[in-house]
């Protein structure tokens, strides 16, 4: 009985922390979703209970005793306490530092520009973000979550696909100015050619030119000349820059093409056959942090696909 006694308390002190704020029996049990009655009736077992008077029953209006002032007080600040460690307690689960690793291309052009909204979402969720080449087994480092480019064949490690890699040449409009004309394929052979030498995991310097001509059924051409880079980045300032005719990813483009800054001179945009995706161990989603940043990034894949 006295337990249920100590519930009740609680329960007719909740009304009476609602009804201190408006002053109001009625207001309060509009807040409450019950009739002025019932709360009027709580307020006065509560009274019996303490011993004391807490509203003062003026015409038309509710006033605090000297009791009822320092008693709202009190509770007040303990619900506020309560309602701000149940906070703590909810974002606590959604709190840490997660390690992200990314090749830098993924991470410079795609990751980035987003990372604000997840920032919005998570705050409490810090990210260690590191960049590191295709070159690079996944195996010698440590990360909860990491942004690759392959095939899709991670043994020992699970894989969620983001989006699959699509690729075509494209130049700045000034390289085309005083040279002969770029509509062909065949017409390479004219121009300086740049080259990701990391495009993809296990992949040659030259691997995306070859696969592109291949695909496109050009005629023979030496693929193997020009520029390289080891970032897909640098390659894509080389481009902007005039210097020659670079593999542009699909999925890496922002605004270049809309703004004019790079053009891509044939129609043709080729699958390389490999795809972005998370790789991550089979047990690192069981953390709810995990699950959290790599469910947002497949989110985040999913706005970029074409409808269906």
């Amino acid at each position: 009985m006295s337990r249920l006694l100590h519930a009740q308390t609680h329960a007719w002190l909740k009304v009476f922390a609602i009804s201190a704020r408006h002053l109001s029996f009625t207001r309060a049990a509009e807040e409450l979703h019950v009739t002025t009655g019932a709360v009027s009736q709580q307020i006065k077992q509560l009274e019996e209970r303490l011993g004391f008077k807490l509203f003062r029953r003026l015409p038309r209006r509710l006033e605090l005793t000297e009791e009822g002032r320092r008693l709202a007080d009190v509770v007040e600040e303990a619900y506020q306490s309560v309602g701000l460690e149940v906070k703590r307690l909810r974002s606590g689960v959604m709190s840490g530092i997660i390690r992200v690793r990314s090749v830098p291309a993924f991470l410079s052009k795609w990751l980035m520009p987003r990372l604000p909204r997840l920032q919005a979402r998570f705050p409490d969720i810090e990210l260690q973000i590191i960049a590191e080449d295709s070159s690079l087994s996944l195996r010698e480092g440590e990360f909860d979550l990491a942004i690759d480019l392959n095939d899709g064949h991670y043994p020992g490690l699970a894989i969620s696909p983001l989006m699959e890699e699509v690729i075509f040449p494209v130049c700045a409009p000034a390289l085309l100015r005083h040279r002969p004309s770029l509509s062909r394929p065949e017409e390479l052979a004219w121009y300086p050619l740049l080259h990701d030498v990391t495009a993809w995991r296990g992949g040659h310097p030259y691997a995306e030119w070859e696969h592109y001509l291949e695909a496109v059924e050009a005629p023979p051409l030496n693929a193997r000349r020009g520029y390289t880079f080891n970032r897909h980045r640098l390659t894509m300032e080389a481009a902007v820059a005039g210097m020659g005719v670079a593999i542009a990813r699909q999925a890496l483009l922002t605004n270049e093409l809309s703004t004019g800054t790079l053009i891509a001179p044939f129609p043709q945009r080729v699958p390389t056959g490999k795809r972005y995706g998370i790789v991550h161990t089979s047990g690192a989603l069981d953390d709810r942090r995990v699950a959290a940043v790599h469910d947002w990034i497949v989110e985040e894949a999913g706005r970029d696909k074409p409808p269906a």
